[in-house]
């Protein structure tokens, strides 16, 4: 069930998302070759706090057998999503994405991106690049009267282009009170098809973006995805709102 925010409720992701926004932009200035992924975890949830919020990935999902131990998902390189923050350290060369949720006032917001370390691959900054852009020909589509389809067909149409490998087996999502709500945002797809948008919706849309297959695999740790074919993989994401008929975006400092 999709479910309608009034402004108030908008306005409490907004405040959650900013702090997502500010927490990651954080994270990207300290992300620097020799820094490891705890590190960048403890100053994310540090920040969060900081902000009265509390992280909304750490200890997910509630009652899980196997929740997420982090603050932040940080996936280098290979890794897609859901990397668990540790003694890694970051290299030259290397790509993170990092993406992270914040809960305040009991509602959510949840972004990511991905950043360069040192200097990187000609492949690396176009994967990079793409991915981004494709986010944003996304989030054009969320307009009133447009469909959840037209979102993942402009993603899909924008990518393909390049060649790239969009992950199919992740989505985006709706993001409110919980921080996973109705409906799910494939990143590829058919016009016309889907949920039809509407005035009040608040959805997270993320395009995961592999260099090479689109196919990928858990780790055995049970959360890592990675690609299965080992290459590079790029993720940007943003809650945005529907508001006066067009796409605002929550999670931008």
């Amino acid at each position: 069930m999709i479910i309608i925010k009034t402004k108030k409720e908008i306005d409490y992701i907004r405040e959650s998302a900013k702090i997502v926004a500010e927490t990651l932009q954080l994270c990207k200035a300290h992300a620097k070759e020799g820094v490891t992924t705890w590190e960048l975890d403890k100053i994310a949830e540090d920040y969060i706090r900081s902000c009265g919020a509390k992280p909304a990935f750490k200890g997910y999902p509630e009652g899980s057998d196997l929740p997420f131990p982090g603050t932040i998902c940080a996936s280098v390189n290979e890794e897609v999503v859901h990397g668990i923050p540790g003694d890694r350290a970051l290299k030259n060369g290397d790509i993170i994405s990092i993406d992270t949720g914040a809960v305040k006032n009991g509602y959510y917001g949840d972004a990511a991106l991905t950043v360069a370390v040192g200097e990187i691959s000609e492949e690396k900054k176009a994967l990079m690049d793409v991915t981004e852009k494709s986010l944003y020909a996304g989030i054009d589509q969320a307009r009133v009267g447009n469909r959840i389809g037209d979102i993942g067909n402009a993603i899909e149409e924008y990518v393909n282009k390049y060649g790239f490998g969009i992950v199919r087996d992740l989505c985006g999502h709706g993001v409110g009170r919980e921080l996973h709500e109705d409906p799910q945002i494939m990143n590829f797809g058919r016009k016309r098809t889907g949920a039809l948008i509407k005035e009040g919706m608040t959805i997270a849309i993320e395009p995961m973006i592999n260099l090479g297959t689109w196919r990928v695999k858990v780790k055995n740790d049970g959360w890592t995805i990675v690609t299965a074919d080992g290459k590079p993989s790029a993720h940007f994401e943003h809650t945005i709102a529907i508001i006066d008929g067009k796409p605002e975006i929550l999670s931008r400092v």
